[in-house]
Order: structure tokens, then sequence, then C-alpha cells
């Protein structure tokens, strides 16, 4: 079996690095390519002569396009390249726009080096691999939220609330209320808490539904 080609794209050299040493040593794998960014990636990739990557590894945040923001035209340059984030976001709205845009799996960078190895390779065999604490994050979203009634929260909150669902920023909403900045964070996280979300999408979706 010949050995996967393995691309990362990761601005940290550190990281990189580590990578690179890691999976140099590993049989099953040859380090095809290496990136800061995916500008460059993408440039590495014009040379029409260049073999392509089987796997890649990709960061999300990076210097210039985003790793989420740059899936589409990676697709479109390599549509066969299975890609996995490789990154320290485990929020659920990232998690989720990775997916949709088309990476197969999700792992984060506490994951230890031979873990990430065994999940490429999965990968590879056709399946799909997510860190645990993201696993919990995917079946969460698709697991009905119970409905809390409106009394779980108080008047203030509600107008928190509001100020959201109407796009001010959290800065536009303490100058609407007349509070301060550190009261509104204060407050969202006890509506996070209360309503049993993690983000600010959810809550608009929530208020929404309603």
């Amino acid at each position: 079996m010949e050995p996967i080609q393995l691309a990362i794209i990761e601005d940290n050299s550190v990281v990189r690095e580590s990578l690179i040493a890691f999976f140099s040593t590993s049989p099953e794998f040859l380090v095809h390519s290496t990136a800061s960014s995916v500008e460059v990636f993408l440039h590495q990739m014009s040379d029409v002569i260049r073999p392509e990557p089987d796997v890649l590894l990709l960061d999300i945040q990076l210097p210039g396009v985003s790793g989420i923001s740059g899936i589409p035209a990676i697709r479109e340059r390599l549509p066969l390249v299975d890609i996995v984030i490789l990154t320290t976001f485990e929020d659920s709205d990232q998690i989720f726009a990775a997916l949709c845009a088309g990476a197969c799996s999700y792992i984060t960078k506490q994951t230890p080096l031979t873990e990430i190895r065994d999940a490429l390779l999965t990968v590879r065999k056709g399946g799909a691999y997510m860190s645990p604490a993201v696993a919990r994050k995917v079946i969460a979203r698709f697991q009905p939220k119970p409905e809390v009634a409106e009394v779980a929260l108080t008047p203030r909150q509600r107008d928190i609330v509001q100020g959201i669902v109407d796009g001010l920023s959290y800065k536009l909403i303490a100058e609407r209320l007349g509070i301060s900045l550190d009261t509104v964070r204060s407050h969202v996280m006890s509506i996070y808490r209360a309503l049993n979300i993690n983000s600010k999408s959810e809550l608009i979706r929530r208020m929404l539904d309603r």
C-alpha cells in the first residue's frame, strides 16, 4: 500500500514542525506539502505536475483567508482531498460551519499525535472522526432542547435578548438600556445557562422559533 499523501496548512510554526516531525516517521504517511495559509497552499497546488494530496490537515485561524472560508477554493482545486480540521476551536458554530463547507472530520489540537494519525487512517478508509468533546457538541445539536418558560428570563434579560435579535452589539445594547458592558455580558451568560444554549446563533434561532 502506497503511503498517504498528507498536506498541512498551519500558521503556528511549532505546531507545524511537530506535525511534520511526527508524520515523517510514520510509514503510512508521506508529508506532501506544508503551508502557513490557504493562499500559499493554493499557490503550491497551481503546479499541475505536482501530485495531489490525499488528506489535508487544516487549521481554522489563519492569516488571510480563514480555514473554513478557504474550504470551497480548496475543494474546487482538489475535489477528492479529505479535509480534516485541526484547531483549538470547539465552538458549535465553527464545527458546523466547517462540516457544511466540506470538511469530513474535526479534531482539536489537544488530541495526541498518535490519535490524530489514527483519525487520518480512519478517514482514508472512508470513515470520519471527531474529538470526543466535538462529538458531544454535534450530538447535542441534534437533540431536542427542552422548552423554557418565558418566566425563566427576567424582564432585563428579555430586553437584552431583544437587542441581540435586533442585531445589536453588546456595546449598543448597553447604551440602549443604560447599563455597563460587563452587566450585559453577565446577563448573556445567565441567559445561556437558563436556555441551555452555547452561542448567540442558538439564542437567535430559539427566539425566532418562538
